[in-house]
């Protein structure tokens, strides 16, 4: 009898001190494993050296093209080598805000419906150091992004490794740490401005074996080569949750041609070289030409549909074998 109460007593006080207890936070959402697009999206690439880099090589949007099938999504490439989440490089010879007007008007000419971004390289050389003056600029970007095309879908991509090279070139060790570091931080920064995050670092390896690269997919051990950019670009897809049909490099071969020619028709379009006599302090001297760089626009529209009917044709191929 006495034991029954003295347990009965004991489970009370049990029980109530457990009610006690504050309640266990709700478990974080669980990261999406692929990226959804819909036909008719309009992906802008936004980023440093390793996007930008990827106009030279045509290796991604042609592998994109064959993952989604038939679902049409246009790529223009935004990209600047040397850019930071603040626009330095974008911002020719005045501040930084100067280019992030710049990447405004862009952003207000194309109406992306999907931006993937890739900023940070630099925090492996700079050790972390600025990492929360760095955030602050990515969150402000995310929202200029957001403002100019409002329902945005934002995709970020953490930097992927560097590589060690044999001498004179610098061991890449502590740079490798330190963005694996600002990868973890970077996941939780997407999570919390609802991006999708990929994590191109680890998918491209993660932090190398110490010592020299035994098969080097960089040319210096920052920029990529050819081969590097056929890498990055399956981890790219692998990391958004799709996987392209095996093709032949011959049978890839015409549409890796048309996006190379729309991706420089872009580029001239968005970046002419003359564009201080175009539209800056010397416009009085051939600011006349202006009128010629929206007659790009008709040309890479003509090269989106080639790219599309060559994608097509060459996954119309691929059923009949």
């Amino acid at each position: 009898m006495i034991r029954n109460v003295l347990f009965t007593a004991w489970t009370g006080l049990a029980l109530a001190a457990v009610a006690q207890e504050p309640a266990a936070p709700p478990p974080a959402p669980a990261e999406k494993k692929r990226f959804e697009f819909k036909s008719g999206d309009r992906l802008v690439l936004l980023g440093s050296t390793v996007l930008e880099r990827e106009q030279r090589y045509a290796s991604f949007e042609p592998s994109l093209a064959l993952a989604l099938g038939e679902t049409k999504v246009s790529v223009r490439n935004l990209a600047w080598s040397g850019d930071t989440v603040f626009g330095h490089a974008r911002s020719y010879f005045g501040p930084p805000k100067e280019g992030l007007e710049r990447l405004e008007k862009h952003l207000e000419l194309l109406k992306p419906t999907v931006v993937l971004l890739c900023y940070g390289s630099e925090m492996g050389f700079d050790r972390l150091n600025g990492l929360p003056d760095f955030l602050t600029a990515y969150r402000n970007l995310l929202e200029l992004i957001r403002r100019k095309a409002p329902g945005v879908r934002l995709i970020i991509a953490s930097p992927p490794p560097l590589e060690t090279l044999p001498p004179p070139l610098p061991d890449q060790t502590d740079a490798n740490k330190a963005l694996a570091s600002f990868r973890d931080a970077l996941r939780k920064f997407a999570a919390a401005q609802n991006a999708f995050f990929v994590d191109w670092f680890e998918l491209m390896g993660g932090v190398p074996k110490p010592g020299v690269s035994p098969a080097p997919l960089t040319e210096n051990g920052v920029h990529y080569s050819p081969t590097g950019y056929d890498k990055l670009s399956q981890k790219l897809l692998e990391g958004l949750g799709l996987q392209a049909p095996q093709v032949t490099a011959a049978e890839l071969e015409p549409l890796r041609r048309e996006v190379l020619q729309k991706d420089e028709l872009f580029f001239n379009r968005w970046r002419p070289q003359n564009e201080t006599y175009l539209f800056g302090f010397r416009k009085h001297e051939q600011g006349q030409n202006a009128r010629e760089i929206p007659m790009f626009d008709p040309l890479i529209q003509q090269a989106d549909t080639k790219i599309q009917e060559l994608k097509a044709a060459l996954l119309d191929a691929r059923k009949r074998l």
